[in-house]
């Protein structure tokens, strides 16, 4: 997928991918997000409203998935990347509580959203001076 720029703040974009849309097939509701610098992290539940949504996916039934919008700005404009976890976006820094919020679509994702955030539960140790 490719980038999607629009003549709006960066606050009214993450408003607008964040608020429910709704049509004759499906409604899709952010059940929780997070902004990680630039990465929008959501977690979003699609609800079928008609068959063929989705393989074993019945009217009125949901499922969830972990969505990443990259986010960049370019002049007045604001523009987005929609990816999900399926994809494996080389992006790990989504919240470890939404791993258990939407099934797993991508193990080697997953993996590296753990490392991501065991890396940065190591504490650094401090430089030791060289003697001369």
């Amino acid at each position: 997928m490719g980038w999607y720029f629009s003549r709006q703040s960066r606050h009214q974009l993450i408003q607008e991918l964040i608020e429910p849309r709704d049509n004759e097939q499906l409604r899709a509701e952010t059940v929780a997000h997070t902004l990680r610098g630039n990465v929008l992290w959501s977690v979003v539940r699609i609800t079928a409203k008609q068959e063929g949504i989705k393989p074993g996916l019945g009217i009125g039934d949901s499922y969830h998935y972990i969505r990443c919008d990259l986010l960049e700005g370019s002049g007045n404009e604001w523009g987005y990347k929609p990816m999900d976890e399926s994809m494996h976006p080389y992006y790990y820094s989504c919240p470890l509580s939404y791993l258990a919020m939407a099934p797993e679509q991508s193990p080697q994702w997953r993996e590296g959203v753990r490392a991501y955030h065991a890396r940065r539960r190591t504490p650094t140790l401090p430089a030791t001076p060289v003697s001369a």
